[in-house]
């Protein structure tokens, strides 16, 4: 015990504890209008394809780089230059939310896509700050420990926001639902109020276009810039087409009550998450980068099978049980790897703005193949459409090896 001391004794930090409370802001929304919105989408008897459209009010997450520069160039007077950036998204969040409570998908659904527009332009504005408030406050030893704590509190805010509310729709309804959902985001206030300023002071860029251009042109004047762009888009590719329609699939494919789909898919996933997150982040330590980021790559491709077996067995709890772990296990995993190498890729003058455009070009791929999804499945089946997932994932995989010269030579975890 008193060996592994000195590497806990990094989790014990107040910025730390920030950050995984920040991380758990970071993570309720999203769900809110993907996951859980479908859900209720499902339910509501949506056809399948305006769910799979539906998947495009994700693209403020592809495109937040666009206005990350202001949130770099411009101080709000409180709080700070990113506290107080964090502070004004936040509220527009639980705004938002709370206004989706009061509307319906199946008897308004361009309404409730302009609301859950805005609440994913909230949520991508404030991941940009966040991402940077984490860089900025975290010392160079805690960057590890911070990063795999971010993933746990992201994903752990997620099944919450997932979990909770299928599970609570079937007592209180999707309105009520929503409307908790928005009053458990205040905890994200606290945080951010509570949370320290960085222990150096960090000048902002003194004009937007330094704010714009600077990044770039520190990014692309790397060997392999473009191509590591590529690898971005397409590590988690399979990963995402697959998680798309996984919600609507155990409810209207395989035929699993919205409580079902809480208990297991969400709920029994929380454990899985959180061990992949923190295992994958102490493989890390011993396996390098490169190494990590194939390995967990090819235990999220694999994972997409489990579900095609589903679809073979139909209705079984058992199977159902085994699919969930294993795809959140892995991809617990995945994202712990991936996170890492975003970092390692953002030089920390420019973090707010290089993070943001590398987060949404991890999106791209996501946000403009999932609306495909619904009609995939219309023309092949549930079991075709997890196999193609698969095949998608071997690109990123390819690209990885190829390149994994390039990313050994990156700053390392």
């Amino acid at each position: 015990m008193n060996k592994l001391a000195p590497y806990l004794q990094v989790f014990t930090s107040r910025r730390i504890a920030t950050v995984t409370l920040l991380g758990f802001a970071s993570g309720l929304p999203l769900a809110l209008t993907s996951g859980t919105l479908q859900a209720w989408m499902a339910v509501d008897g949506v056809d399948i394809k305006t769910i799979g459209v539906f998947a495009l009010v994700g693209l403020p997450y592809t495109i937040k780089f666009l206005w990350s520069p202001i949130m770099d160039r411009f101080v709000p007077p409180f709080l700070g230059r990113r506290r107080g950036w964090i502070i004004i998204a936040q509220i527009a969040l639980i705004s938002g939310i709370a206004a989706m409570a009061f509307n319906s998908p199946k008897q308004a659904p361009l309404l409730m896509a302009v609301l859950a527009l805005t609440v994913a332009f909230s949520s991508a504005s404030q991941d940009i700050v966040i991402d940077a408030y984490r860089t900025d406050i975290l010392r160079e030893k805690e960057r590890g420990a911070g990063a795999a704590v971010f993933v746990m509190g992201y994903r752990i805010a997620m099944l919450i926001s997932g979990a909770l509310s299928l599970i609570l729709s079937d007592n209180i309804g999707w309105h009520n639902t929503y409307l908790l959902m928005a009053g458990l985001m205040t905890i994200s206030l606290i945080a951010t109020f509570l949370g320290p300023e960085p222990e150096e002071k960090i000048i902002p860029p003194k004009s937007l276009h330094e704010a714009i251009w600077g990044p770039l042109k520190d990014y692309f004047s790397r060997r392999s810039a473009v191509m590591l762009l590529l690898l971005i888009i397409l590590y988690k590719l399979g990963d995402a087409y697959a998680g798309s329609l996984t919600t609507a699939f155990l409810i209207k494919g395989v035929g699993f009550t919205p409580t079902d789909v809480g208990t297991i898919n969400k709920g029994l996933g929380l454990i899985s998450l959180i061990v992949g997150a923190m295992f994958g982040g102490a493989l890390m330590t011993r396996l390098g980068l490169f190494k990590s980021l194939l390995f967990f790559g090819a235990l999220q491709a694999v994972s997409n099978l489990s579900f095609m077996v589903l679809a073979w067995i139909g209705k079984s709890y058992w199977m159902l049980i085994f699919a969930v772990a294993f795809e959140n296990l892995s991809g617990g995993m995945g994202t712990s790897a991936f996170v890492a190498l975003l970092m390692s890729m953002c030089n920390q003058k420019y973090s707010a703005t290089q993070y943001a455009l590398l987060s949404s070009l991890a999106a791209l791929g996501r946000i403009f193949i999932a609306p495909t999804s619904g009609f995939l499945v219309s023309a092949i089946g549930w079991s075709l459409f997890f196999f193609v997932t698969t095949l998608v994932a071997l690109p990123g995989l390819w690209l990885l090896w190829c390149m994994r010269q390039s990313i050994e030579n990156l700053k390392q975890y």
